[in-house]
């Protein structure tokens, strides 16, 4: 009897932890007045985003803002399908594609803290197909020259997107079209990530290293090189070392069977108004996430997600490398991560650092927001940004591609900071 009483206490104090852990995971929740916020004025951010629904301009969303720490306003709008009349939810899982490139880029940053790495080294240090790149040169027939790369591309070339490699459809386009290299949808390939990379080391580049901003496979090869320098794969690397710390239980980059009613379905906006995307599709469709190889860990473009958990990434970078008593990087790094890199405009007082943009001249953008904001988006739709200035966060998750000219995501920005009032 006592050895029966004694597991039980075991197991209450153990449930009594495990909910201490859970919840110490999550974000609190406040009123937007307790955050220096209108709830009044907040009140037109719903008011207008409804409006695309009613007006079916968006199949749904999700948007999220936290400042201070807390979750000041958070609300999803129309359906997670629409066919089948499902509302769209908090716990709604999203395609985040390109939002992927942070939370790898941490990832190398993190292997670079623990010693395994420098973002200096060249990339062919360890993964020798890169150690001699090629690049085309377009010439004024059409047609064009392949030399070589004046230098080796290095780690930090891959973190600002200034390797040259673009996403296949430039210059050497036939080449890469030939390799069955192009676009960022990697999600219905039947082979590991490890094998496409080195083939992209056989091909032209769009320019020479360092010399322009060329957005492309540059993260998709950092998240090979995390799996040759940490012995892990990708998945493993990015549960383990930030997703189970941050408790983004919701993240993945091929959906739990479990979850798969969760996955908000995908439209398009033509000129007959929304329309349910292909399945599987390809860049536009509903991808190979639940059915498919399961092969492929894109890190350019492959996770799924959900907005709170994707605040959780955002809230550990806001505050410098640490959530909720658990940190993961340090200070320095996010400092250098959040700090423009480019020596040339990327646009108009906009820079890139390693991993996202960066607003380095706010009246030359012209936009609400502040110097020291940093940020970027996904294909079907997705942005978020960051705000140390304001200790905000955003994210905005939809699923619509193409989007054509919707002005949502200048709204979302002008709504939310007319909301501000302290």
């Amino acid at each position: 009897m006592k050895n029966l009483q004694a597991n039980r206490q075991i197991t209450f104090l153990f449930a009594l932890f495990v909910l201490f852990v859970t919840n110490a995971q999550e974000m609190d929740k406040a009123t937007p007045e307790d955050v220096g916020m209108s709830s009044e004025r907040l009140e037109r951010l719903s008011k207008t985003f409804q409006d695309y629904i009613d007006e079916k301009e968006l199949p749904g969303a999700t948007i999220l803002v936290a400042r201070k720490g807390k979750i000041a306003y958070l609300k999803s709008f129309g359906k997670n399908d629409i066919e089948s009349n499902i509302p769209m939810s908090e716990g709604s899982i999203f395609r985040i594609a390109s939002q992927t490139k942070a939370i790898v880029s941490v990832g190398v940053m993190m292997l670079q803290e623990e010693g395994k790495l420098l973002i200096t080294d060249p990339v062919g240090k360890y993964m020798p197909a890169f150690m001699k790149t090629k690049v085309a040169v377009a010439k004024k027939d059409g047609s064009y020259d392949i030399v070589d790369a004046h230098r080796p591309i290095t780690i930090r070339d891959l973190l600002t997107h200034t390797s040259g490699v673009s996403y296949g459809y430039g210059i050497a386009s036939d080449l890469w079209e030939e390799a069955n290299i192009q676009g960022w949808y990697f999600a219905d390939r039947d082979e590991p990530i490890q094998a496409t990379v080195n083939r992209m080391a056989e091909l032209p580049f769009e320019a020479q290293p360092r010399k322009e901003f060329v957005y492309g496979y540059n993260t998709d090869i950092l998240g090979a090189l995390i799996e040759v320098v940490s012995g892990e794969t990708l998945d493993v690397y990015l549960k383990k070392n930030i997703l189970e710390p941050l408790g983004m239980k919701d993240t993945h980059f091929y959906l739990p069977l479990d979850k798969k009613e969760r996955l908000a379905t995908v439209y398009s906006a033509t000129e007959n108004g929304l329309e349910r995307a292909p399945s599987p599709g390809g860049m536009v469709g509903q991808g190979a996430y639940v059915d498919g190889p399961r092969k492929s860990f894109s890190g350019g473009a492959g996770l799924l997600s959900t907005a709170m958990d994707y605040t959780k990434f955002l809230q550990i970078m806001l505050n410098k490398g640490e959530f909720n008593g658990k940190r993961i990087i340090s200070p320095k790094t996010v400092e250098l991560m959040t700090t423009n890199h480019l020596p040339f405009p990327f646009g108009e007082g906009t820079g890139f650092g390693l991993g996202f943009s960066t607003v380095e001249d706010l009246g030359l953008r012209g936009e609400l927001g502040s110097e020291g904001e940093f940020a970027w988006g996904g294909a079907y739709h997705s942005t978020y940004w960051a705000d140390p200035k304001e200790e905000m966060t955003v994210v905005y998750f939809t699923q619509l591609i193409p989007a054509n000219d919707l002005d949502d995501h200048g709204k979302l920005r002008a709504l939310i900071y007319q909301a501000i009032i302290d």
